[in-house]
């Protein structure tokens, strides 16, 4: 894993961790158990999900640059499928509170892509080949 990867993924992810503690707590006080027990569930498969999408795309970009979009793109879409499936899966949940879950994945969701944005715009990326090669 590169040093901009690292920084990426690092920084994405604890606003999203923070999120997760503040969606914890407030899925607690809404729900009770069943709040905190969502919250937590929607929190780990966030996490997890772009987590490992992160370190799946700078990998794979690591030995071809140039497929960086494509991965990209198909890595979201994959996440964010994945996420889908999950949703329509446990909507019929009875041991945690679906509403709290759901909302803590968009808000979840939402600050991790407002991280990165934020990450990536304020890394210094070449965009041209360093060593001169054409």
């Amino acid at each position: 894993m590169q040093a901009n990867d690292a920084r990426l993924l690092r920084g994405s992810a604890i606003p999203t961790a923070a999120v997760a503690i503040v969606a914890m707590i407030v899925g607690t006080v809404i729900a009770g158990t069943k709040g905190l027990i969502g919250a937590a569930f929607a929190s780990v498969v966030v996490l997890a999900f772009f987590s490992l999408g992160q370190i799946a795309i700078g990998k794979i970009t690591n030995g071809n640059p140039f497929m960086i979009m494509n991965m990209a793109m198909l890595t979201y879409l994959l996440q964010v499928g994945g996420v889908a499936i999950l949703l329509f899966a446990f909507a019929d949940a009875t041991w945690f509170d679906t509403k709290v879950f759901a909302l803590t994945i968009l808000a979840a969701t939402l600050v991790w892509i407002a991280a990165q944005v934020r990450v990536f715009s304020q890394l210094k990326i070449a965009y041209v080949e360093p060593d001169g090669k054409r």
